[in-house]
């Protein structure tokens, strides 16, 4: 398999080549311990089944490219966790963004991880009717909204707290929740919910859940308090 993937990227440049280097579950997690940077551009839903703990979901689909240049750091080693076949498209799009730190992607993608024994986290999906359901009951409940401000304005649950994606990495922004609140992250469809999700981990907060299909499917549940900001947005 490896042979034909380098076969099939001959002319690619050596920055992509460099990333196309298949590494061991081993050498993924000396990797980690020296601040490199993992990536996983697996699919939302399959990241949410099972994961490296501290990797960052952004999955491979027409955002990628705007969300790994706005939240990946140029300065620090890439090690890429991907489906089999999607290692080459992954790298070409972040070298097209500029990226050149690439130590290589992980050999058997997270199959290898998990039959390696290595830990793997996960991020429990939900329904929004299950979030209309916990609401009313669950004091320690907070709404997290990660979609732009004006997307916000435009209609969101009663209370929830906007914080942009984009806004999420930066520490301070996310200062006034609490380790032991239950949090329930959306997005307008479920892409940026994860991205969020993945995030939020890395900083600390483990007890989330991620709506399934976002705003499109929380706006339909009659049972869910919503409002509108008073407020002309551009």
């Amino acid at each position: 398999m490896n042979e034909e993937l380098n076969k099939e990227d001959k002319n690619l440049g050596p920055v992509v080549q460099k990333g196309l280097q298949p590494l061991s579950v081993e050498a993924v997690k000396i990797a980690a311990q020296n601040d490199a940077t993992l990536l996983d551009t697996r699919q939302p839903q399959e990241f949410t089944m099972g994961f490296i703990p501290g990797s960052i979901s952004i999955g491979l689909d027409e955002h990628f490219a705007e969300w790994a240049n706005q939240l990946i750091s140029y300065d620090k080693p890439i090690v890429l966790i991907a489906n089999a076949g999607e290692e080459r498209e992954s790298l070409a799009q972040l070298a097209e963004l500029g990226f050149t730190n690439f130590a290589g992607y992980l050999q058997g993608s997270i199959a290898a991880w998990q039959k390696a024994g290595e830990e793997i986290d996960i991020i429990i999906d939900v329904e929004a009717d299950e979030l209309a359901m916990d609401i009313p009951f669950d004091e320690r409940l907070v709404v997290i909204d990660v979609r732009r401000p004006v997307e916000f304005a435009g209609g969101h649950v009663k209370d929830a707290l906007n914080i942009p994606l984009d806004e999420l990495a930066d520490t301070v922004s996310i200062a006034s929740i609490e380790e032991d609140q239950n949090i329930y992250i959306h997005c307008d469809s479920g892409y940026r919910s994860v991205i969020a999700a993945s995030l939020l981990k890395r900083q600390g907060l483990h007890n989330l859940r991620n709506v399934l299909g976002g705003w499109d499917k929380i706006r339909d549940e009659d049972r869910i308090e919503k409002e509108k900001e008073n407020t002309n947005l551009n």
